[in-house]
């Protein structure tokens, strides 16, 4: 080692000199000069080709990879895009509709569709006459496809539901550019536009997702259908990828559930074939209930109102109007503050021991005592199960009885206006007592038929469902006039919860 290291040592020297013996020999050749200014040309030109890339929306990304040979720089494909948020231009909506009920059902189509920016198709059993003028133009209207060779067996209900079942699927064939999420609904069924979209939003359109929920029956999702199955009637999504795969074997799939019932279970039947689970959300309401479903929508699930349906079967949502005229009351308030509709708050008027509860853009309750929030935030069985001779224990949801004793019967304030200030950001809705006559209390405490207004103020937040969903918060404010009751709602502050100190 010590030999070898002096050699190579000595070698360098003498190179040294061979190199000192050069560099003094003479000047340099005259083309010289030339050859290094011609590199430089060839260096900057390279140099700058590098730094400009005429195609910035092509830009390639490099991936190195190691093999036994050497590194090997392999194209990975063009710069990725950040997604595009999912919007309602991304939805098409498959509607079931007959020919039968469509003159009178359109109209409840009317109150959520809207022109050049909702998409979708009403799909009938036969053609139906167009009745002009007609003051707000309605979905295209088709004609399903002939379902003659499918088996139907069951006896209590109608061939129809093999024809509805293949709504997504004819929608699909239809090749609309640019969907993300198909989405059906019956004609009698109101959705609610961004909140649906808000929902969706939630989820990867890219994988197979079906998207709805139950009846509020237990019988009717035990003994006829299914807890795995999403109601038709409420509405369900269903993502772009799952209904082109839902499409390719529905026929067939078809044909082997010929005793089932309706629509929807068959769909559930295919998914299950598909091995895709449902993706519950409480916002979609088949509402297979009878009456008065206010105790329902007082205390909306904290999530976004997305659906309404079976809307011949219950009382108008607003008393004194017929059923349209009540969906109509709700268009302000939705305009205003769509995110928020419906959603309950809760709290106390603590000089007068009062419990309020405020469904915002719905109606506000005022209750004589303290009432837990574990208590308020069930609904009040105003309502009576899809089966009559079904008590309260068949409901597949905690309710709580409307009671009886006078003095804890709720004062109901129904919404009559509502106002957005541009300079605070802040939105007010008026909210009017509902008359009814009422039975004398004799507890001696504040009596809430003193007030004849509520007014309610808050500031919009779209991206309320951006966050973990959470009760929105309300505090009672001092006012001049005992007649009217001020109230503030928004997100709960930090440390702030629903309590009666």
């Amino acid at each position: 080692m010590q030999i070898k290291s002096q050699k190579t040592f000595s070698t360098m020297k003498n190179n040294a000199k061979g190199s000192e013996n050069f560099s003094t020999a003479g000047s340099l050749p005259k083309s010289m000069p030339y050859f290094f200014f011609l590199l430089s040309l060839i260096f900057i030109f390279y140099s700058v080709a590098f730094v400009y890339d005429p195609y910035p929306c092509t830009k390639q990304f490099f991936t190195a990879h190691h093999q036994s040979d050497g590194l090997v720089i392999i194209p990975s494909g063009p710069t990725p895009k950040s997604p595009e948020k999912t919007d309602l231009s991304h939805v098409v909506f498959g509607i079931a509709a007959s020919a039968k009920h469509f003159s009178k059902r359109k109209s409840y189509i009317k109150q959520w569709w809207r022109p050049n920016e909702t998409r979708g198709i009403v799909w009938l059993d036969e053609h139906v006459e167009a009745e002009f003028p007609d003051e707000q133009p309605l979905p295209p209207l088709k004609i399903s496809g002939d379902t003659w060779k499918f088996k139907y067996k069951n006896p209590k209900g109608h061939r129809s539901a093999i024809r509805i079942s293949r709504i997504i699927s004819e929608t699909l064939r239809l090749g609309m550019e640019d969907v993300r999420w198909f989405v059906m609904g019956d004609d009698d069924t109101v959705f609610f536009p961004d909140n649906l979209v808000r929902v969706l939003q939630k989820y990867d359109h890219n994988q197979y997702y079906y998207i709805g929920s139950s009846s509020e029956s237990h019988l009717q999702n035990v003994q006829y259908f299914s807890y795995n199955m999403a109601y038709g009637g409420g509405g369900f999504a269903i993502s772009y990828p799952l209904a082109k795969a839902l499409e390719k074997i529905q026929d067939r799939c078809i044909q082997r559930y010929p005793g089932l019932f309706g629509s929807d279970d068959r769909i559930q039947a295919c998914m299950a074939e598909l091995g895709v689970p449902l993706t519950k959300e409480q916002g979609f309401h088949q509402h297979d209930v009878h009456g008065n479903v206010f105790g329902l929508l007082a205390a909306h699930p904290i999530a976004p109102l997305v659906s309404l349906h079976h809307l011949d079967f219950v009382e108008p949502i607003f008393p004194n109007m017929n059923r349209v005229q009540a969906l109509e009351q709700l268009k302000v308030p939705l305009e205003l503050d769509s995110a928020a509709l419906m959603q309950q708050s809760i709290c106390y008027d603590k000089a007068r021991s009062w419990t309020v509860s405020v469904s915002w853009g719905y109606a506000v309750q005022i209750f004589r005592g303290v009432i837990s929030a574990r208590e308020m935030e069930l609904p009040a069985r105003t309502f009576y199960n899809w089966h009559p001779k079904v008590d309260f224990t068949g409901y597949e949801f905690n309710t709580r009885p409307v009671s009886r004793h006078p003095c804890q019967k709720p004062f109901v304030y129904f919404i009559s206006n509502a106002t957005h200030d541009s300079q605070t950001d802040r939105t007010t809705t008026e909210y009017l007592p509902h008359q009814i006559s009422r039975p004398e209390c004799r507890w001696r405490m504040a009596d809430p038929s003193q007030i004849d207004r509520v007014d309610v103020y808050k500031k919009p937040n779209p991206f309320l469902w951006d966050k973990p969903p959470r009760r929105n918060c309300c505090r009672i404010l001092p006012t001049a006039n005992n007649g009217t009751m001020a109230i503030d709602v928004g997100e709960c502050k930090e440390d702030e919860i629903i309590e009666l100190q």
